[in-house]
């Protein structure tokens, strides 16, 4: 398993609570570009319209600029890969006040690709200030010893 893409802010600006795992709907050129790790999951966050979720808001550049269709847009909407039960979850928690769908990685599991999410709290001020002092301290044990 080798993970292709990360959210490197989320487990900063997210308290997490629970993780899902999804398939991805992307056509091959996408796939191309997630293997050559073009994807960014700086901001991205996952939607449910209807019955279906989707990845909105990730930037997958194409895999070759030049040999890319005209109409090719970056961000646009992917459909995610989840059961009805897994869906109804995340309907059930972004309906929740305070809770969002954040997207932690993109990974390959055989030949498919996979994203780990989250359903996640932001976190206020004064506690990402106590994850940087934990830090902080934890560096400082290890130079120690």
């Amino acid at each position: 398993m080798t993970t292709n893409a990360t959210n490197r802010k989320a487990k900063f600006n997210y308290e997490i609570l629970e993780h899902l795992h999804a398939g991805l709907e992307l056509s091959g050129t996408e796939v191309k570009s997630v293997r050559e790790g073009k994807l960014s999951l700086a901001g991205a966050y996952v939607g449910i319209r209807g019955d279906e979720a989707y990845l909105l808001n990730a930037n997958i550049e194409p895999h070759q600029p030049n040999n890319a269709p005209k109409d090719y847009d970056p961000l646009r909407a992917r459909r995610l890969l989840l059961s009805k039960p897994e869906i109804e979850i995340l309907k059930n928690a972004e309906g929740t006040g305070g809770l969002t769908i954040v997207p932690i990685s993109v990974y390959n599991k055989g030949r498919f690709l996979k994203l780990d999410l989250a359903i996640a709290r932001g976190k206020k001020k004064f506690d990402k200030r106590e994850s940087i002092k934990k830090r902080d301290v934890e560096r400082d044990l290890k130079r120690s010893l």
